[in-house]
């Protein structure tokens, strides 16, 4: 493997990366993709996410390789946000609710990521393609993102070492599957003889209390939930302690409460379909947490 350094908002860097490498793919995932951070730097996310793409696809064409180099742009389900029918699908209309989604769509100078991908395959006759993701988690997601907050936390929470789990939104339900079966997803877009979109979900969905009750029972703790919004909290039943309260610092200004994906055509066209389960990620990620935690020295991330 050979590492080159590259950036998103350098347009010269990556024609010169483009033209030294040759490379018959390329996969974009490149971009700030937590959705908070978004509403507080809108104007970089677009810059990264949004015109990011652009760079890229015209540094193809700029160092000769348009009908060469096949080209994956990593889409996102946060694209559907108020979402218009459930499960969203490749012809579902997008109506994002983060400056996150919106990076991925045409409405303005910096947020071109999905339409410029199609735009320079009919334009071109680029072989560019977009992979619109559903949530994918692993142990090695970041721990500002919700479910490794849950993991990080709840192995803390048994190894005596975090008193309390503090969430937002718990009833937010997302369509969660594991990042090795997705990135399987990826390349077999890229086989397929012709240039499609394509959405790759797991086709359930799940809230994130179930997620918390789910990573707790991995470490043999039983919650109950008393009061409303606010006020709630999670408590373990055999002690009687206080483990998840709501801090309303976590909500977001504009909440997408639903998110569900349809993969039927990833499954009939490129044969793809997810094998980890929800209830085998969740435990997966507590697990590496929990042996984290133990030892701190050799699993730092």
């Amino acid at each position: 493997m050979i590492l080159h350094y590259g950036d998103l908002t350098d347009a010269t860097n990556l024609v010169h990366i483009l033209h030294q490498v040759q490379p018959s793919e390329v996969y974009n995932l490149g971009a700030q993709s937590h959705v908070k951070v978004s509403f507080e730097m809108s104007e970089y996310t677009g810059n990264v996410d949004g015109l990011g793409t652009l760079r890229i696809l015209d540094a193809i064409r700029v160092a000769g390789l348009e009908t060469y180099t096949r080209f994956y742009q990593a889409s996102t389900s946060e694209l559907y946000g108020k979402v218009v029918e459930t499960p969203q699908s490749e012809t579902t209309p997008f109506y994002p609710r983060s400056p996150y989604g919106v990076a991925k769509l045409p409405l303005g100078i910096s947020q071109y990521a999905y339409w410029i991908t199609v735009n320079y395959r009919e334009a071109y006759g680029m072989y560019a393609c977009n992979g619109i993701l559903f949530n994918h988690e692993s142990p090695r997601r970041g721990r500002t993102f919700v479910t490794r907050k849950i993991s990080r936390a709840v192995a803390e929470i048994a190894m005596g070492q975090t008193a309390c789990l503090f969430l937002g939104n718990l009833d937010a339900k997302r369509d969660w599957g594991h990042a090795m079966d997705y990135v399987e997803g990826m390349w077999l877009v890229l086989q397929h003889d012709t240039p499609e979109d394509f959405v790759l979900a797991t086709g359930e969905t799940h809230s994130v209390r179930e997620f918390v009750e789910r990573a707790f029972k991995t470490v043999h703790i039983t919650l109950r939930w008393e009061g409303e919004h606010e006020n709630e909290v999670g408590i373990c039943v055999e002690t009687g302690k206080v483990l998840v309260r709501i801090d309303e610092r976590y909500y977001r200004p504009t909440e997408v409460e639903l998110l569900h994906g349809n993969p039927s055509k990833a499954e009939r066209i490129l044969g793809w379909k997810r094998k980890v389960d929800f209830h085998s990620l969740v435990e997966e990620m507590v697990q590496a947490d929990v042996e984290a935690v133990r030892n701190p020295t050799e699993n730092q991330d």
